[in-house]
Protein backbone atom coordinates (compact mmCIF):
# COMPACT_ATOMS: atom_id res chain seq x y z
CA UNK A 1 0.00 0.00 0.00
CA UNK A 2 1.27 3.49 -0.68
CA UNK A 3 1.80 6.00 0.68
CA UNK A 4 -1.36 7.92 -0.96
CA UNK A 5 -3.55 4.84 -0.30
CA UNK A 6 -2.89 5.11 3.70
CA UNK A 7 -4.02 9.00 3.23
CA UNK A 8 -7.13 7.91 1.23
CA UNK A 9 -8.25 5.19 3.84
CA UNK A 10 -7.52 7.50 6.60
CA UNK A 11 -9.66 9.78 4.66
CA UNK A 12 -12.48 7.43 4.26
CA UNK A 13 -12.50 6.33 8.27
CA UNK A 14 -12.05 9.63 9.65
CA UNK A 15 -14.03 12.37 7.47
CA UNK A 16 -17.60 12.91 7.63
CA UNK A 17 -19.83 11.63 5.19
CA UNK A 18 -20.78 13.70 3.44
CA UNK A 19 -17.15 14.93 2.43
CA UNK A 20 -15.53 14.37 -0.73
CA UNK A 21 -12.97 12.11 -0.47
CA UNK A 22 -9.90 11.85 -2.72
CA UNK A 23 -10.26 8.76 -4.01
CA UNK A 24 -13.45 9.46 -5.22
CA UNK A 25 -13.07 12.70 -7.27
CA UNK A 26 -13.60 12.81 -10.69
CA UNK A 27 -10.87 13.32 -11.72
CA UNK A 28 -8.74 15.39 -14.44
CA UNK A 29 -9.43 16.54 -18.09
CA UNK A 30 -6.14 15.00 -18.54
CA UNK A 31 -6.01 11.41 -17.24
CA UNK A 32 -2.07 11.02 -15.45
CA UNK A 33 -0.88 8.33 -13.11
CA UNK A 34 -1.67 9.02 -9.65
CA UNK A 35 1.48 9.78 -7.08
CA UNK A 36 2.63 7.47 -4.53
CA UNK A 37 2.79 10.13 -1.93
CA UNK A 38 0.41 12.90 -2.35
CA UNK A 39 -3.36 12.93 -3.00
CA UNK A 40 -5.01 14.43 -6.00
CA UNK A 41 -5.85 17.31 -3.88
CA UNK A 42 -2.82 17.51 -2.28
CA UNK A 43 -0.93 17.60 -5.85
CA UNK A 44 -3.79 20.29 -6.86
CA UNK A 45 -2.67 22.74 -4.02
CA UNK A 46 1.34 22.64 -4.52
CA UNK A 47 0.43 23.16 -8.15
CA UNK A 48 -1.22 25.78 -7.80
CA UNK A 49 1.82 27.03 -4.76
CA UNK A 50 4.02 26.64 -7.48
CA UNK A 51 2.37 28.55 -10.05
CA UNK A 52 3.83 31.88 -11.76
CA UNK A 53 0.31 33.20 -11.06
CA UNK A 54 0.19 32.37 -7.41
CA UNK A 55 3.50 34.52 -6.75
CA UNK A 56 2.08 37.20 -9.03
CA UNK A 57 -0.22 38.32 -6.07
CA UNK A 58 2.22 39.57 -3.69
CA UNK A 59 2.29 42.62 -5.79
CA UNK A 60 -1.37 42.80 -6.88
CA UNK A 61 -4.14 45.08 -5.37
CA UNK A 62 -6.56 44.08 -2.85
CA UNK A 63 -8.69 47.56 -1.81
CA UNK A 64 -5.61 50.44 -1.59
CA UNK A 65 -3.33 50.96 -5.45
CA UNK A 66 0.27 50.71 -4.13
CA UNK A 67 -0.61 51.57 0.00
CA UNK A 68 2.55 52.79 1.55
CA UNK A 69 2.64 50.76 4.66
CA UNK A 70 4.21 47.54 5.65
CA UNK A 71 1.08 46.02 7.19
CA UNK A 72 -1.71 46.34 4.25
CA UNK A 73 -3.34 43.44 2.46
CA UNK A 74 -2.29 42.19 -0.76
CA UNK A 75 -4.45 39.76 -2.78
CA UNK A 76 -1.98 37.31 -1.89
CA UNK A 77 -2.02 37.68 1.90
CA UNK A 78 -5.96 37.80 1.47
CA UNK A 79 -5.60 34.44 -0.52
CA UNK A 80 -4.04 32.84 3.02
CA UNK A 81 -6.53 34.71 5.16
CA UNK A 82 -9.25 33.07 3.02
CA UNK A 83 -7.38 29.46 3.49
CA UNK A 84 -6.76 29.86 7.34
CA UNK A 85 -10.75 30.45 7.41
CA UNK A 86 -11.62 27.83 4.86
CA UNK A 87 -9.50 25.31 6.55
CA UNK A 88 -10.28 25.79 9.82
CA UNK A 89 -14.22 25.29 9.29
CA UNK A 90 -13.31 22.04 7.24
CA UNK A 91 -11.33 20.74 10.11
CA UNK A 92 -14.16 21.33 12.52
CA UNK A 93 -16.84 19.71 10.40
CA UNK A 94 -14.51 17.17 9.38
CA UNK A 95 -14.52 17.99 5.66
CA UNK A 96 -11.99 16.97 3.20
CA UNK A 97 -9.43 19.55 4.34
CA UNK A 98 -6.62 19.49 1.24
CA UNK A 99 -9.48 20.09 -1.10
CA UNK A 100 -10.45 23.31 0.82
CA UNK A 101 -6.84 24.54 0.86
CA UNK A 102 -6.10 23.59 -2.89
CA UNK A 103 -9.72 25.90 -3.93
CA UNK A 104 -8.96 28.40 -1.46
CA UNK A 105 -5.35 29.08 -2.74
CA UNK A 106 -6.69 28.97 -6.03
CA UNK A 107 -9.67 30.99 -6.33
CA UNK A 108 -8.39 34.71 -7.19
CA UNK A 109 -5.24 33.82 -9.55
CA UNK A 110 -7.07 35.76 -12.08
CA UNK A 111 -7.88 38.82 -10.55
CA UNK A 112 -6.64 42.00 -12.06
CA UNK A 113 -3.98 44.46 -11.16
CA UNK A 114 -5.59 47.34 -8.92
CA UNK A 115 -7.92 45.03 -7.57
CA UNK A 116 -11.56 45.39 -8.28
CA UNK A 117 -11.30 48.51 -10.01
CA UNK A 118 -9.07 46.38 -12.84
CA UNK A 119 -11.56 44.19 -12.84
CA UNK A 120 -14.45 46.64 -13.63
CA UNK A 121 -12.31 47.89 -16.60
CA UNK A 122 -11.53 44.68 -18.13
CA UNK A 123 -14.68 44.07 -18.09
CA UNK A 124 -15.91 47.00 -19.86
CA UNK A 125 -13.22 47.05 -22.54
CA UNK A 126 -12.56 43.06 -23.10
CA UNK A 127 -14.79 41.63 -25.89
CA UNK A 128 -17.67 39.46 -24.16
CA UNK A 129 -16.97 40.67 -21.19
CA UNK A 130 -14.51 39.65 -17.66
CA UNK A 131 -14.88 38.22 -14.93
CA UNK A 132 -12.34 37.30 -12.43
CA UNK A 133 -13.36 33.67 -11.26
CA UNK A 134 -13.27 32.81 -14.59
CA UNK A 135 -10.19 33.75 -15.41
CA UNK A 136 -9.19 32.18 -12.47
CA UNK A 137 -9.88 28.97 -14.15
CA UNK A 138 -8.79 30.17 -17.43
CA UNK A 139 -5.01 30.61 -15.74
CA UNK A 140 -5.28 26.95 -13.97
CA UNK A 141 -6.48 25.51 -17.32
CA UNK A 142 -4.88 26.84 -20.00
CA UNK A 143 -2.23 29.78 -19.04
CA UNK A 144 -0.22 28.48 -16.82
CA UNK A 145 3.21 25.83 -17.59
CA UNK A 146 3.60 27.97 -20.83
CA UNK A 147 -0.12 27.04 -22.44
CA UNK A 148 -0.40 23.66 -20.87
CA UNK A 149 -2.56 24.31 -17.47
CA UNK A 150 -2.28 23.07 -14.27
CA UNK A 151 -4.77 19.86 -15.21
CA UNK A 152 -6.75 19.88 -11.80
CA UNK A 153 -9.25 18.18 -10.91
CA UNK A 154 -13.00 18.75 -11.44
CA UNK A 155 -13.57 19.27 -7.65
CA UNK A 156 -11.22 22.51 -7.53
CA UNK A 157 -11.63 23.52 -10.68
CA UNK A 158 -15.58 23.62 -9.31
CA UNK A 159 -14.62 25.20 -6.44
CA UNK A 160 -12.18 28.02 -7.85
CA UNK A 161 -15.02 29.32 -10.76
CA UNK A 162 -17.93 29.25 -7.95
CA UNK A 163 -16.45 31.29 -5.44
CA UNK A 164 -17.52 34.62 -5.96
CA UNK A 165 -20.91 36.22 -5.10
CA UNK A 166 -20.36 39.75 -5.66
CA UNK A 167 -23.21 41.67 -4.21
CA UNK A 168 -25.77 38.78 -4.32
CA UNK A 169 -26.89 36.49 -1.69
CA UNK A 170 -24.34 34.22 0.37
CA UNK A 171 -26.00 31.23 0.35
CA UNK A 172 -27.78 31.50 -3.14
CA UNK A 173 -28.11 28.33 -4.76
CA UNK A 174 -27.26 30.02 -7.88
CA UNK A 175 -23.41 29.03 -8.66
CA UNK A 176 -23.37 26.97 -5.57
CA UNK A 177 -20.17 24.86 -5.99
CA UNK A 178 -20.35 20.79 -6.15
CA UNK A 179 -18.71 20.52 -2.93
CA UNK A 180 -19.50 21.26 0.58
CA UNK A 181 -15.69 22.33 0.59
CA UNK A 182 -15.77 24.74 -2.32
CA UNK A 183 -19.01 26.30 -0.63
CA UNK A 184 -16.53 26.40 2.73
CA UNK A 185 -14.26 28.85 0.86
CA UNK A 186 -17.34 30.93 -0.94
CA UNK A 187 -18.41 32.38 2.80
CA UNK A 188 -14.63 32.07 3.45
CA UNK A 189 -13.67 34.63 0.78
CA UNK A 190 -16.71 37.12 2.24
CA UNK A 191 -15.88 36.59 5.80
CA UNK A 192 -12.05 37.52 5.16
CA UNK A 193 -12.65 40.56 2.83
CA UNK A 194 -15.01 42.18 4.70
CA UNK A 195 -13.32 41.68 7.94
CA UNK A 196 -9.68 42.58 6.57
CA UNK A 197 -10.70 45.91 4.36
CA UNK A 198 -12.51 47.21 7.42
CA UNK A 199 -9.07 46.66 9.32
CA UNK A 200 -6.98 48.32 6.68
CA UNK A 201 -9.38 51.17 5.96
CA UNK A 202 -9.15 52.05 9.75
CA UNK A 203 -5.64 51.49 9.59
CA UNK A 204 -5.22 53.76 6.28
CA UNK A 205 -7.85 56.54 7.89
CA UNK A 206 -10.83 56.20 5.05
CA UNK A 207 -12.68 55.08 8.06
CA UNK A 208 -13.23 56.18 11.50
CA UNK A 209 -13.70 53.57 14.24
CA UNK A 210 -16.49 55.99 15.87
CA UNK A 211 -18.68 56.03 12.50
CA UNK A 212 -18.78 52.07 12.67
CA UNK A 213 -22.44 50.94 13.12
CA UNK A 214 -22.71 49.55 16.47
CA UNK A 215 -24.11 46.64 15.23
CA UNK A 216 -20.74 45.48 13.30
CA UNK A 217 -18.99 46.05 16.86
CA UNK A 218 -21.66 43.29 18.78
CA UNK A 219 -20.54 40.69 16.52
CA UNK A 220 -16.94 41.57 17.66
CA UNK A 221 -15.22 44.37 18.78
CA UNK A 222 -11.78 43.09 17.64
CA UNK A 223 -10.59 42.16 13.88
CA UNK A 224 -9.88 38.27 15.87
CA UNK A 225 -13.49 38.33 17.85
CA UNK A 226 -15.48 39.09 14.84
CA UNK A 227 -13.79 36.65 12.35
CA UNK A 228 -13.83 34.28 15.23
CA UNK A 229 -17.90 34.81 15.61
CA UNK A 230 -18.65 34.01 12.17
CA UNK A 231 -16.34 30.95 11.73
CA UNK A 232 -18.22 29.91 14.47
CA UNK A 233 -21.35 30.51 13.41
CA UNK A 234 -21.07 28.93 10.26
CA UNK A 235 -19.65 25.39 11.85
CA UNK A 236 -22.36 25.12 14.27
CA UNK A 237 -25.30 26.09 11.98
CA UNK A 238 -23.92 23.49 9.22
CA UNK A 239 -23.81 21.20 12.22
CA UNK A 240 -27.07 21.49 12.79
CA UNK A 241 -28.60 20.72 9.37
CA UNK A 242 -26.44 17.47 9.21
CA UNK A 243 -24.25 19.30 6.63
CA UNK A 244 -26.58 19.14 4.09
CA UNK A 245 -25.22 22.82 2.58
CA UNK A 246 -22.94 25.26 4.49
CA UNK A 247 -25.05 27.46 6.38
CA UNK A 248 -24.89 30.38 8.50
CA UNK A 249 -27.29 31.54 11.25
CA UNK A 250 -30.26 34.02 10.27
CA UNK A 251 -29.19 37.19 12.44
CA UNK A 252 -25.38 36.49 11.17
CA UNK A 253 -25.77 36.53 7.85
CA UNK A 254 -27.65 39.96 8.27
CA UNK A 255 -25.20 41.24 9.58
CA UNK A 256 -22.47 39.86 7.27
CA UNK A 257 -24.53 41.43 4.48
CA UNK A 258 -24.75 45.00 6.23
CA UNK A 259 -21.37 44.95 6.55
CA UNK A 260 -20.68 44.07 3.11
CA UNK A 261 -22.92 46.73 1.92
CA UNK A 262 -21.15 49.47 4.08
CA UNK A 263 -17.89 48.54 3.01
CA UNK A 264 -19.69 48.97 -0.73
CA UNK A 265 -20.65 52.20 0.15
CA UNK A 266 -18.04 53.68 2.24
CA UNK A 267 -14.62 52.28 0.68
CA UNK A 268 -15.14 49.91 -2.77
CA UNK A 269 -17.38 52.70 -4.14
CA UNK A 270 -16.60 56.28 -1.75
CA UNK A 271 -15.50 59.41 -3.73
CA UNK A 272 -11.80 58.07 -2.70
CA UNK A 273 -11.65 55.25 -4.70
CA UNK A 274 -13.66 56.16 -7.56
CA UNK A 275 -10.54 59.27 -7.94
CA UNK A 276 -8.00 56.17 -7.50
CA UNK A 277 -10.49 53.90 -10.58
CA UNK A 278 -10.48 56.77 -12.89
CA UNK A 279 -6.17 57.06 -12.78
CA UNK A 280 -6.38 52.79 -12.97
CA UNK A 281 -8.54 52.91 -15.94
CA UNK A 282 -6.61 55.29 -18.02
CA UNK A 283 -3.23 53.18 -17.19
CA UNK A 284 -4.99 49.58 -18.66
CA UNK A 285 -7.15 51.78 -21.65
CA UNK A 286 -4.04 52.48 -22.81
CA UNK A 287 -2.06 49.61 -22.27
CA UNK A 288 -5.18 47.80 -23.90
CA UNK A 289 -5.20 49.89 -27.18
CA UNK A 290 -1.05 49.56 -26.74
CA UNK A 291 -0.56 45.95 -26.86
CA UNK A 292 -3.71 45.87 -29.38
CA UNK A 293 -1.48 47.47 -31.98
CA UNK A 294 1.67 45.82 -30.73
CA UNK A 295 0.88 42.01 -30.47
CA UNK A 296 4.16 41.27 -30.74
CA UNK A 297 5.45 42.79 -27.55
CA UNK A 298 3.09 40.64 -25.59
CA UNK A 299 5.01 37.97 -24.20
CA UNK A 300 5.08 34.63 -26.52
CA UNK A 301 4.01 32.24 -23.35
CA UNK A 302 0.46 32.12 -24.72
CA UNK A 303 -1.68 29.28 -26.28
CA UNK A 304 -1.85 29.20 -29.66
CA UNK A 305 -5.67 29.69 -29.60
CA UNK A 306 -4.73 32.89 -27.73
CA UNK A 307 -2.67 33.76 -31.14
CA UNK A 308 -5.79 34.01 -33.31
CA UNK A 309 -7.57 36.29 -30.94
CA UNK A 310 -5.37 39.44 -30.33
CA UNK A 311 -7.78 40.88 -28.34
CA UNK A 312 -8.08 37.48 -25.77
CA UNK A 313 -3.92 37.55 -25.88
CA UNK A 314 -3.86 41.05 -24.60
CA UNK A 315 -6.79 40.75 -22.00
CA UNK A 316 -4.59 37.65 -20.34
CA UNK A 317 -1.69 39.56 -20.37
CA UNK A 318 -3.44 42.16 -19.26
CA UNK A 319 -5.11 40.82 -16.40
CA UNK A 320 -1.75 38.93 -15.57
CA UNK A 321 0.03 42.08 -14.96
CA UNK A 322 0.95 42.95 -11.20
CA UNK A 323 0.16 46.90 -10.30
CA UNK A 324 4.05 47.21 -10.46
CA UNK A 325 4.16 45.92 -14.13
CA UNK A 326 1.52 47.62 -15.22
CA UNK A 327 2.80 50.98 -13.94
CA UNK A 328 6.17 50.28 -15.28
CA UNK A 329 5.03 48.96 -18.73
CA UNK A 330 2.76 52.16 -18.74
CA UNK A 331 5.34 54.50 -18.30
CA UNK A 332 7.62 52.79 -20.38
CA UNK A 333 5.40 53.38 -23.73
CA UNK A 334 3.75 56.39 -23.12
CA UNK A 335 6.38 58.82 -20.81
CA UNK A 336 9.24 59.89 -21.93
CA UNK A 337 12.24 58.56 -20.84
CA UNK A 338 15.69 59.50 -20.03
CA UNK A 339 18.66 59.14 -22.57
CA UNK A 340 21.37 57.35 -22.02
CA UNK A 341 24.14 59.20 -22.44
CA UNK A 342 27.94 57.78 -22.87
Amino acid sequence: MTIREQTEAIEKQVLHPRACLSSQSMGRQKKEKEDDLRTCFQRDRDRIIHSKAFRRLKHKTQVFLAPRGDHYRTRLTHTLEVSQIARTIARALRLNEDLTEAIALGHDLGHTPFGHAGEDILREICPGGFKHYEQSLRVVDILERNGQGLNLTFEVRDGIVKHSKGKGEIFSSRGKSETLEGQIVRISDLIAYVNHDLDDSLRAGVLKRSAIPAEFLRTGETHAKRIGAMVRDVIYCSLSNSLKEVSMSAEMKETTHALRDYMYKNVYESDASKREFRKARKILLDLYNYYIEHTDEVFKEFPKESIDRKDRMVCDFIAGMTDSFALMMYERNFLPQPWLVL
